[in-house]
């Protein structure tokens, strides 16, 4: 008997990407391929009186059977038939790529994945690393969940390493690395090394010939990339490499070969997107239009902002709708400004003092006037600014005036509300701004 996972004839191998894995159970390969013994007997009385719609499907299946016994499987004849079952459980756990979840709600995110996965040049050999960099909550690790979810059918040996930022200890890069080995490599548990030079000898050692498919996910410091996917010679002909980070710089230090920015959505998407979270569907109701309108106004084109405030507002009635609004305008939501604040934690103090002041002064100014005026306050400008632009805090137009995101603003002067209550503006240490705009 002959058994066919992923298909019962030779059409579904063609014109499909599927992959057809034959089990002889007591029967010889040979028999199948060639139609000998008890399938010569069996096809031979199938063919007595056979009209010719019948002689057409014996000559399909006579196809099928000597396609399959060409393909590499399973014979099973002595053998012990537990063990084979464990073997072929095995190989089609390798096959089947896992689908990650995803939400459905994806509004504004194809273009972006098109972007990407035209970028990756998956039909092109060689190494590729692709990075995806944008502002905390804008929507990166939702566009390479579904860039997952799209292309790993492609790749036999996949890794997704999430939030590689929150771990970024010495300890865990070690169990970063053993992941990565035991995600492409299918050795659950029996990599171990000491450190970290042990981990990278071994990606060395057993990818450099293994096309794998890589997901790095919120990289926020140079050494993980070093440490996790160093160079493209670690890795064999036709893998990919896709890295997320809040961080630009990461991007070019590292030498990726392409990169993209994930930016706020329009004004119509953001709509959507709130919608499909306060009301399940992609417009506002009636008597709720205006009130929408407001929040993603709010929201800036942020989609987590988008989604918070989506998901906390549904339900609820116009009375209700209003009291968050009012609430908004004075208390930004925590749960929004939470994820923006992890990128701000990680400025050094004298980049902490500039982002605020341009948050509560200088947005919408020109960039060499703003340069100018915080130079005088005896800041280092220009290497403030470019370390503000590759997290992505601030962008500069073509016209050359400075732009920031509505929800930073807001968080700023929540951050300077809270070390000065009082007379935050004049007290938290911005004397030499407000003076200029005084006088």
């Amino acid at each position: 008997m002959v058994f066919g996972i992923a298909g019962q004839d030779h059409q579904l191998q063609s014109g499909k990407e599927q992959k057809v894995i034959p089990i002889f159970y007591h029967v010889d390969p040979f028999e199948v391929r060639n139609q000998k013994g008890i399938f010569e007997e069996a096809f031979a009385l199938h063919e007595e009186n056979a009209d010719e719609e019948k002689k057409e499907k014996i000559r399909r299946w006579k196809t099928a059977m000597r396609e399959a016994g060409n393909l590499a499987g399973y014979h099973v004849e002595d053998n012990y038939e537990s063990k084979i079952i464990d073997d072929i459980i095995e190989e089609i756990h390798g096959i089947i790529p896992k689908v990650l979840d995803v939400n459905d709600n994806n509004v504004g995110m194809d273009s972006h994945l098109e972007t990407l996965i035209s970028s990756l040049n998956i039909h092109l050999n060689g190494v590729r690393m692709v990075g995806v960099y944008g502002l905390g909550g804008i929507g990166k690790t939702t566009i390479i969940t579904a860039l997952h979810n799209k292309i790993s059918n492609r790749f036999r040996s996949i890794s997704f390493l999430t939030n590689v930022r929150e771990k970024s200890t010495k300890d865990s890069s070690i169990l970063k690395l053993q992941q990565l080995l035991d995600d492409t490599l299918g050795v659950r548990g029996q990599m171990t090394f000491k450190n970290i030079h042990e981990g990278i000898k071994v990606i060395k050692d057993r990818l450099s010939s293994k096309t794998v498919l890589v997901f790095l996910n919120d990289i926020d410091d140079l050494r993980q990339l070093v440490h996790l996917v160093g160079k493209h010679s670690w890795f064999g002909h036709g893998s990919r490499i896709v890295i997320t980070t809040r961080k630009k710089y990461l991007l070019m230090a590292h030498g990726v070969d392409y990169m993209s920015e994930v930016d706020k959505l329009n004004n119509v998407k953001a709509l959507q997107l709130f919608c499909s979270y306060a009301f399940k569907q992609h417009l506002p109701k009636k008597c709720y239009r205006d009130l929408s309108i407001h929040i993603v106004q709010y929201a800036d084109g942020l989609p987590l902002a988008l989604k918070v405030l989506g998901s906390l507002l549904f339900r609820k009635g116009v009375k209700g709708w209003k009291i968050e609004l009012k609430k908004l305008e004075q208390v930004p939501n925590m749960e929004i400004t939470n994820v923006l604040k992890i990128s701000y934690g990680r400025l050094d103090d004298t980049q902490k003092m500039i982002f605020l002041d341009i948050a509560c002064f200088l947005k919408g100014n020109n960039m060499e006037a703003v340069t100018t005026i915080l130079d005088g306050s005896e800041f280092n400008a220009e290497s403030g600014i470019k370390a503000l632009m590759d997290r992505c805090f601030i962008a500069i137009s073509k016209d050359k005036m400075i732009e920031m995101h509505d929800l930073l603003t807001q968080m700023d002067k929540e951050i300077v509300y809270k070390e000065c209550p009082n007379e935050p503006l004049r007290e938290a240490g911005y004397r030499d701004i407000w003076m200029f705009i005084e006088y």
